[in-house]
């Protein structure tokens, strides 16, 4: 006879199991089903889908966009290194400058502004992938470095 209740109580215990997943399923259907009034569900998925891929097609194509904008903003002046100096002992202040100007490929020029009382000197010097062709001052390779750096 307790064999015959261990049996029934496992078995019960197996029933109200199988119900709770039962009653899990059958809400988590109507919270899909919710709003749908006369309308057929496979329709329904199938507009999901076709959504999805559409909106697939248009994250590729902004991907693509992105690429194009930042290729193209590779050859805009991104970094900036400035330095103030004064050249000549006898003046006071540090008047004159050096301005270096790069891209993203360490590609540009430097502006050098000597100051005096009589006249202000301006000089350009070519920079290509972060080198000077020419000899630069110590203002002007700390200018470089601080653009190529920032």
């Amino acid at each position: 006879m307790e064999a015959q209740y261990i049996i029934l109580i496992i078995f019960g215990v197996w029933l109200l199991v199988i119900t709770g997943l039962w009653l899990k399923l059958f809400l988590t259907f109507r919270k899909l089903t919710k709003d749908i009034k006369d309308g057929d569900l496979v329709k329904i998925l199938k507009k999901i889908l076709n959504t999805g891929k559409e909106n697939k097609k248009e994250i590729k194509e902004l991907f693509k966009e992105i690429e194009r904008v930042d290729e193209e903003n590779r050859i805009n002046l991104q970094k900036i290194g400035l330095v103030r100096f004064n050249p000549f002992r006898e003046l006071g202040g540090d008047h004159s400058f050096c301005l270096t100007l790069l891209d993203k490929n360490d590609n540009g020029f430097i502006i050098t502004g000597l100051h005096t009382r009589e006249r202000t000197r301006v000089y350009l010097k070519d920079i290509q992938k972060g080198r000077s062709a020419v000899k630069l001052s110590k203002e002007e390779e700390k200018s470089l470095k601080k653009a190529i750096n920032s």
